[in-house]
C-alpha cells in the first residue's frame, strides 16, 4: 500500500549540508514530476543551488530575508520580510497545489525571534495532508522537533573553515 501522506522532515544542527540535503529532496521530487516550492528565510543572496529553479519548471525559489544577521540584530524590516513570507508559505501549504514546501533556515527565524513557534506549529498542523515539508537551519525549537516526523541533527566533526579556508562555490579542484 502507497503511503502518500506529508511528512515533517527537520535538518538542524551545527554541521554542513542541512540546505543541501533539501535542495537534493527537492531534486528527487521534481525529476519524479511533483511540485516543489522553496522558501529561503534569512537569506537573501542568490546562491549557486538557487539556479535549479531555471531547469524545473514546477519549481519556484523565493527568498524572504534581508542577509545574515551576523554582526548584528534582526530589525523590525527582517521581522516583516520574516512575516510576509510565511503568509506566503502557508497559502502553499494549505494550497494542495504543492507536493513538497521547503522552509530553508526557518529555525533560524524561529531562534532570532522573527517568528514565534506557535504560529509555525498552528500552520503546520493546517497544511494539506499530503504536503511534504523540509524545514532546514541550526538552533531547531524543540517543540518543532517534537512535532516533527524525521529529524536529522547534522553535527560537524571536522571542517576546513576552521583552518581558515574560504567559502567556496561547491565545485572539486
Amino acid at each position: 500500500m502507497m503511503d502518500n501522506k506529508g511528512y515533517i522532515q527537520l535538518y538542524t544542527g551545527n554541521g554542513k549540508g542541512k540546505t543541501t540535503a533539501a535542495f537534493g529532496l527537492a531534486v528527487r521530487a521534481l525529476c519524479a514530476g511533483k511540485r516543489v516550492s522553496i522558501a529561503q528565510f534569512v537569506k537573501s543572496m542568490k546562491y549557486h543551488e538557487t539556479r535549479i529553479g531555471e531547469l524545473f519548471p514546477t519549481l519556484e525559489i523565493r527568498q524572504w530575508g534581508r542577509g545574515c544577521f551576523i554582526g548584528r540584530n534582526p530589525d523590525p524590516e527582517d521581522v516583516a520580510a520574516a512575516h510576509e513570507g510565511w503568509r506566503h508559505c502557508l497559502s502553499q501549504l494549505r494550497s494542495g497545489q504543492w507536493d513538497m514546501v521547503i522552509l530553508d533556515e526557518l529555525n533560524i527565524a524561529l531562534h532570532f525571534g522573527l517568528l514565534e513557534v506557535d504560529d509555525v506549529i498552528s500552520g503546520l498542523r493546517s497544511r494539506n495532508p499530503h504536503t511534504e515539508v523540509v524545514i532546514t537551519g541550526r538552533y531547531a525549537p524543540e517543540q518543532l522537533i517534537a512535532e516533527a516526523d524525521l529529524v536529522t541533527d547534522m553535527q560537524e566533526v571536522k571542517h576546513y573553515y576552521t583552518r581558515g579556508v574560504a567559502a567556496r562555490d561547491g565545485i572539486e579542484r
